[in-house]
């Protein structure tokens, strides 16, 4: 089972490796190309760009009514987040060398580059930045949670859930206890990131 599970996993990664690429051509289609980790758009899509994006007043002023009302319970989650990331990022700078954990790279998970969007106006922006940064937290703040579970519990479900870290496959049957004694140090110094 092991070895199969293996191969799926090698699948899985060639897919995953596939849906990046295919993404990626969109940079051929909007006429882009990336230089330094930074996006570049021709000068042309530029003031195509910047024709297309609806004034602040008037994208507020289209807003619903009820967009209105909830913003505020939106954007009050920003403080939590911000504290569950420095909290997040300090407890991996104290524990994960501790333990020997390889640490998570807060930038591979928040990526921010809406914000350069000439066809979004300033609260569409800040709308983005929001939803990238949130996004992102969450997948930074679950890589870092599996690779803690893989230390201390690496133990599946006996029920899936439907997000799964990159660490799972990796840990060990539910219900198998000899694996348990007998490989706990093995998978916690196994390092597949």
């Amino acid at each position: 089972m092991a070895h199969h599970l293996q191969e799926l996993l090698g699948e899985l990664r060639q897919l995953e490796k596939e849906v990046v690429a295919e993404l990626g051509r969109s940079a051929n289609n909007f006429r882009f190309e990336r230089i330094r980790g930074k996006v570049r758009f021709d000068p042309e899509t530029v003031q195509r760009h910047k024709a297309m994006a609806v004034g602040l007043f008037r994208y507020v002023l289209g807003s619903s009514f009820s967009m209105g009302l909830t913003s505020p319970f939106i954007y009050i989650m920003f403080v939590p987040a911000v504290l569950l990331d420095i909290f997040a990022s300090l407890y991996q700078f104290v524990c994960f060398p501790v333990y020997g954990i390889p640490k998570v790279v807060r930038g591979d998970y928040i990526i921010l580059d809406h914000h350069r969007l000439n066809y979004l106006n300033s609260l569409e922006k800040v709308n983005c930045v929001y939803c990238s940064y949130f996004n992102g937290l969450m997948g930074y703040l679950q890589e870092m949670a599996g690779r803690t579970e893989k230390y201390w519990c690496p133990i599946r479900h006996a029920v899936q859930g439907k997000s799964r870290h990159s660490q799972v496959h990796t840990f060990l049957d539910y219900g198998d206890a000899e694996g348990y004694r007998q490989r706990l140090a093995e998978i916690r110094i196994r390092h597949e990131v």
